[in-house]
């Protein structure tokens, strides 16, 4: 799939991936650590590979990021740097990529021609159940939009237990008493290397906008609320990923629970003390109950707060927030190929746990066709339907500007494929907002190229000013009040925003559990 697209090495990627013909003359550029040297291809230059901390191994392993020592000459900035350690592939077909514990790297597009000195920054954040992914992956090429006038930096950042692991040790070598998080600690430093060198590369460090989607969507929404990134960005985009769910029912979350089952998983690899972790190859450190510790932790040093609760309390980043999730994101998440009427309530249980009866009754079925949908259903609303649409309204709540869509474009996804049927599933809209449908040969429509325009054109409206909307896009209003959400699909135009009596039962559940921002309706 992707992969068959630009299946090349590294080095070559950008090659592939920013178009065709000669390379025009390289371009250098000064940072605080050293001067590196990029190449320009049809009026875009990228820089691939720039390291913003030292490699996090040795005693760095679960740390936080040390600042990159200052190198002499010119580095070239030619190839993606590896990805870091991870397990499994972030979409189906995906070739593993290249890992490395030195993974504290990034990359810049920026467009040759400027309608302004200091142009507005993306800074992408990649999706991936923060257990794998990599920014070499084509699909977030930035060459598209940086031509539309964005400079558009992609982060890496730890996974898995080597970027959120909580321990006791972790947490009294410290001297603050906390561990876990150290991915989001990567993300901060990330942005603070953005601020201190992206003029340089012509992005305007005061007009810093963080998207991700997935997992990066989820950590935009943690970044929201860290007080760590004050200064850092000046609007947020989040797309099928947000942290809103009660605490209450994630206690792994807490930094005592988080420290428990850090200690339950150094034995599981065969670690009894943290010098011994330290040592273990990475390959070792993957396995056991490495799931059990890849998640973010409630701890006073990067999170004090959910997101949730820094926004009833007024103090998440007073930013303006584009968000949103696509209509059928389970298709591509859940297996439904063995639900039937008679496995549904096992099967559920299998994946999720005992969940609370009014949840599961709020998908009600009578065929094997109708329990498949009501599982797929299910996975949407509990993974992000719901945690969108509380994102919007807290943020409405809380007075910011909230731009609110529902993704709704099936995608041209070959017969013979197992994404044929998905219709606009979990990370559909990427090639839409990245503008880059032709690294795909689909039957690609008329509908599919006006969407991909118009949804690269919001975006990249939106980090100009905090406002999708500009001249020639159908009008986008604020999510507000009025409660609208933006549909993107063949008809792109606002309409209410759902009162599903699915997202409700959500709503009612949460309430129990926690009293809620949403628990008196109009």
């Amino acid at each position: 799939m992707i992969a068959r697209a630009c299946a090349l090495t590294a080095a070559l990627l950008l090659v592939a991936c920013v178009g065709g013909g000669s390379p025009a003359p390289a371009t250098s550029v000064s940072t605080a650590s050293g001067v590196v040297e990029g190449s320009t291809r049809d009026g875009v230059t990228a820089w691939l590979g720039l390291p913003y901390a030292e490699a996090p191994t040795g005693q760095l392993r679960w740390a936080p990021p040390a600042p990159v020592q200052p190198w002499e000459g010119v580095r070239q900035a030619a190839a993606f740097a590896p990805a870091c350690p991870q397990t499994g592939v972030s979409m189906p077909g995906e070739t593993p990529p290249v890992t490395s514990e030195d993974c504290l790297y990034l990359n810049v597009w920026a467009p040759v021609e400027r309608r302004e000195a200091q142009l507005p920054v993306i800074v992408w954040i990649h999706g991936g159940g923060w257990t794998n992914g990599a920014t070499a992956m084509p699909l977030y090429a930035g060459e598209r939009l940086a031509r539309r006038g964005v400079v558009l930096v992609s982060i890496a950042y730890r996974l898995g237990p080597l970027g959120f692991l909580a321990h006791p040790d972790l947490s009294a070598e410290s001297g603050a008493e906390t561990s876990g998080n150290y991915a989001l600690m990567d993300q901060v430093a990330a942005l603070r290397w953005v601020r201190a060198n992206i003029a340089g590369f012509g992005g305007d460090p005061a007009r810093v906008t963080i998207a991700g989607q997935s997992a990066g969507g989820m950590s935009v929404s943690l970044l929201m609320a860290s007080p760590q990134t004050s200064g850092l960005f000046s609007g947020a985009i989040g797309q099928s990923g947000g942290v809103f769910e009660p605490l209450q029912l994630a206690p792994g979350y807490l930094l005592a629970q988080a420290e428990k089952d850090g200690a339950a998983y150094a034995a599981s690899v065969g670690a009894t003390s943290l010098a011994e972790l330290r040592r273990l190859p990475v390959d070792r450190l993957l396995g056991g109950k490495a799931g059990s510790v890849s998640h973010p932790v409630i701890e006073p040093r990067m999170l004090p707060l959910s997101p949730y609760e820094a926004y009833l309390g007024g103090r998440m980043r007073d930013v303006p927030v584009l968000l949103g999730s696509n209509a059928e994101e389970g298709n591509s998440l859940a297996d439904v190929s063995l639900v039937t009427v008679g496995t549904y309530a096992d099967e559920l249980r299998r994946v999720w746990g005992e969940l609370p009866a009014p949840l599961v009754s709020a998908y009600p079925y009578a065929t094997d066709a109708e329990a498949k949908a009501a599982r797929a259903n299910f996975e949407r609303d509990l993974r992000f339907g719901w945690d969108m649409w509380a994102w919007a309204r807290l943020q409405a709540k809380a007075g910011g500007p909230a731009f609110y869509y529902r993704f709704d474009q099936a995608p041209p996804f070959p017969e013979g494929t197992q994404m044929h049927r998905w219709g606009p599933a979990h990370f559909a809209e990427l090639w839409y907002m990245f503008d880059q449908l032709d690294q795909e040969n689909w039957a690609w429509t008329e509908a599919d190229r006006r969407l991909a325009d118009t949804m690269a054109g919001y975006w990249v409206n939106f980090a100009r000013s905090g406002d999708p909307n500009g001249p020639g896009l159908p009008a986008w209003p604020a999510f507000g009040a009025g409660g609208q959400v933006m549909v993107l699909g063949d008809a792109i135009a606002p309409q209410p925003a759902p009162v599903d009596v699915e997202l409700r039962v959500f709503d009612d559940v949460y309430d129990a559990v926690r009293g809620s921002a949403f628990g008196q309706r109009s």
